[in-house]
């Protein structure tokens, strides 16, 4: 068995799933992509058959560089990070988008857990340490969700921690 991982008897304080905010679901995304295809394929064979064929090679290069950044942004959004909380243990799994895992443990009461904020934005970063490990979390997370996700993470290793 892993030694990071929480035991089933184990009854976990708090989990989260965090992931990133992407507004354009994967179904509005090929409806985009192929409107997008459609109106730029038109004016392609338009640009074509009139002899201005360097413009169309153009429309071409735009679709192409769209399509290019959008896939990027949904491989980037494939990223994800799981915390547990337990009474013995505090486990913080990233996953990054080929689906590679890196665990990293903790004992949640030789942890701490900094938030950093700044006066006109909120928080700007939060970082878990202890036992000589460190790690950053949530840092794509939007601004309200990291004040959600801070706040119920301090609760949980409150809770924790009183349990002794």
């Amino acid at each position: 068995m892993d030694g990071n991982a929480v035991t089933m008897d184990e009854k976990p304080v708090f989990a989260a799933e965090l992931v990133p905010h992407r507004s354009l679901g994967r179904r509005g995304w090929r409806v985009l992509m192929l409107l997008t295809g459609v109106l730029s394929l038109v004016h392609v064979l338009f640009f074509t058959f009139t002899g201005a064929w360097p413009v169309a090679l153009f429309f071409g290069l735009d679709f192409a560089l769209l399509f290019g950044a959008f896939a990027l942004n949904y491989r980037s959004g494939l990223v994800r990070e799981e915390v547990v909380v337990s009474r013995t243990k505090l486990l913080v799994r990233k996953v990054d988008p080929a689906g590679r895992a890196r665990e990293i443990g903790f004992n949640p009461f030789h942890t701490r857990f900094d938030v950093q904020r700044h006066t006109d934005i909120g928080i700007v970063s939060m970082l878990i340490s202890g036992g000589g490990r460190r790690t950053d979390i949530g840092s794509f997370l939007n601004l309200d969700d990291r004040e959600s996700f801070a706040k119920a993470l301090t609760r949980a290793l409150a809770t924790v921690k009183r349990r002794i």
